[in-house]
């Protein structure tokens, strides 16, 4: 089928017409972080068809490829999508190059949506905020506060301020009275950086609890910055049960909430309609903790932890305009909430009533057909690398090829691997954590007229079980080669004071970025 191009222009105007819309751009992570479109939602090539059919259920959705205008890659991803039964496709014409060309802004970072409204949130709330002196300050005096880190909690526990308890954002309304019992007492809530402090302290305002709410001034970057210890390995986190003497106040307040802000609740029977309507797209969004969803869910749920959902929606919502449906235990605490915030963000949320008791279900995504692949052993891959007798190509994350991977072997990626084969020795084995990824890898090379492929599966971890050392290389693949990986986002991670730096003047930066009338998608109260 032929692709339609499409002008920066007409996608402008498409994005703003009200209807639905998936933009996705389809270069790797690196890529896509270094320079993008606003409303753009990352689908990386190399993980295009297992990636698909959560973030675009529907495939008659109107769908428009984007990549920098040079490597066709967003062609390549086009003729896919359309293999896969996908009909309303378009190329954005000159990718981000020809968007930058015709006047509109480019976007560097991730979830930049969401990290936007965070600094509008601040700014049209007035969000009360404390530094990390002043939270310094109160620690030394003996102030009465509670510190909440409203990340999830594997990033609680990679690193924290010292004393802080985990408890995500969307939690935070449901479980705090079981962990603050006095009114009086202060409470300060931090991030990483900025948008889940911001959001996190405004939930709890707009929730209407009594007591004195603050953000922690840039989190534990500000932390760190301020030339402060952080806590590695905390364990601290919120109850597993909640103070259910608390929970008919909770559902009043919520009850409040929605009426502030517009939240509508939904019955199973309206949500299974919407379902098999071909014309509109409808996501469950199961917004309870990790838990929770393991112990059940709603067939055909995702799960989409609360406070991520508003932090990161482009990691689960890929088409604009859409219908989301929210869903918690049936406390209608949570889901309130969150639909609260996406309300403002722009989205169409909802919430179910009688949340995964309600009795409802969903088609699950199809699953991708892939080409099967030889396995083969880490002795047969060791023979063979030792004999030159194939060539081995590793196409799991390029960082952790730097860190470990098998003595002999190669980077490469998808978008890459066909050229990167040319002209070498046969059969081509292909290493990988996630098998997924090397065979989808295998799909270039199978169009390029290589045939004699196999798999060794586990990659550099299956190696070392089998008895052999991996190899490391601080410096390749090259930087510029990595273009999965985002180096100013994960560096400030690390200690990085510079990327630290960087990645708050990048979100504070974010607002001056914004045209009219893409802020006209955010609905905030007038400042």
């Amino acid at each position: 089928m032929k692709i339609r191009l499409l002008a920066p222009a007409e996608l402008q105007q498409a994005l703003h017409d009200g209807r639905e819309i998936a933009l996705l751009d389809v270069r790797e992570d690196g890529e896509f972080g270094e320079d993008h479109l606003l409303f753009a939602t990352p689908l990386p090539y190399s993980r295009l068809e297992l990636g698909i059919g959560p973030l675009v259920p529907r495939r008659t959705a109107r769908i428009v490829l984007c990549d920098d205008g040079a490597s066709g890659v967003a062609q390549r991803a086009a003729a896919r999508l359309a293999a896969l039964g996908y009909s309303d496709l378009a190329v954005l014409d000159g990718g981000t190059r020809g968007w930058k060309a015709a006047g509109y802004a480019l976007f560097k970072g991730v979830n930049v949506p969401s990290k936007l409204f965070g600094e509008l949130v601040e700014h049209a709330y007035n969000t009360p905020r404390i530094t990390a002196t002043d939270l310094l300050k109160m620690r030394e005096a003996g102030e009465d506060f509670a510190l909440f880190d409203g990340r999830p909690v594997h990033e609680h526990h990679k690193m924290t301020i010292p004393g802080s308890t985990c408890c995500p954002n969307a939690e935070l309304p449901y479980r705090v009275a079981s962990m603050v019992k006095n009114p009086k007492t202060k409470i300060i809530v931090n991030c990483a950086g900025r948008t889940r402090s911001i959001l996190g302290a405004q939930t709890l305002i707009n929730f209407g609890i009594p007591n004195p709410v603050y953000a922690l001034e840039n989190g534990t970057q500000g932390w760190y910055l301020s030339d402060l210890q952080l806590e590695y390995g905390s364990a601290l986190q919120y109850p597993e049960q909640p103070d259910a003497a608390a929970l008919p106040a909770q559902q009043q307040a919520a009850r409040a909430l929605m009426k502030r802000f517009g939240v509508r609740t939904v019955v199973a029977g309206e949500v299974a309609e919407w379902l098999k309507d071909g014309t509109r797209t409808t996501y469950l969004c199961d917004v309870r903790t990790p838990e929770e969803f393991a112990a059940g869910s709603i067939p055909g749920a995702q799960h989409t932890p609360g406070g991520q959902l508003i932090q990161a929606t482009d990691q689960w919502v890929g088409v604009r305009n859409a219908r989301i449906v929210l869903i918690d235990g049936g406390d209608m605490v949570r889901a309130p909430v969150v639909a609260s915030w996406l309300l403002q963000l722009g989205c169409e949320a909802c919430v179910l009533d009688g949340g995964v008791r309600a009795g409802l279900a969903a088609p699950l995504p199809e699953t991708p057909a892939l080409p099967a692949l030889q396995p083969i052993s880490a002795a047969e891959l060791k023979s063979m690398l030792e004999s030159g007798s194939c060539t081995a190509f590793d196409v799991g994350p390029s960082m952790a090829y730097r860190k470990a991977h098998i003595p002999g072997s190669r980077w490469s990626i998808r978008t890459r691997i066909a050229r990167d084969a040319e002209g070498r020795q046969m059969p081509v084995v292909l290493i990988a954590g996630d098998a997924d990824t090397a065979r989808l890898a295998a799909t270039e090379l199978l169009d390029a007229g290589i045939r004699d492929l196999r798999l060794f599966e586990g990659g550099a971890a299956a190696w070392s079980r089998a008895g052999h050392d991996t190899a490391s290389s601080a410096d390749i693949p090259a930087d510029r080669e990595c273009i999965d990986y985002l180096f100013f986002v994960h560096d400030r991670h690390a200690g990085n004071r510079e990327a630290m730096k960087q990645y708050l003047a990048w979100e504070t930066g974010l607002m001056a970025q914004l045209g009219e009338q893409d802020k006209s998608v955010f609905r905030l109260p007038a400042h």
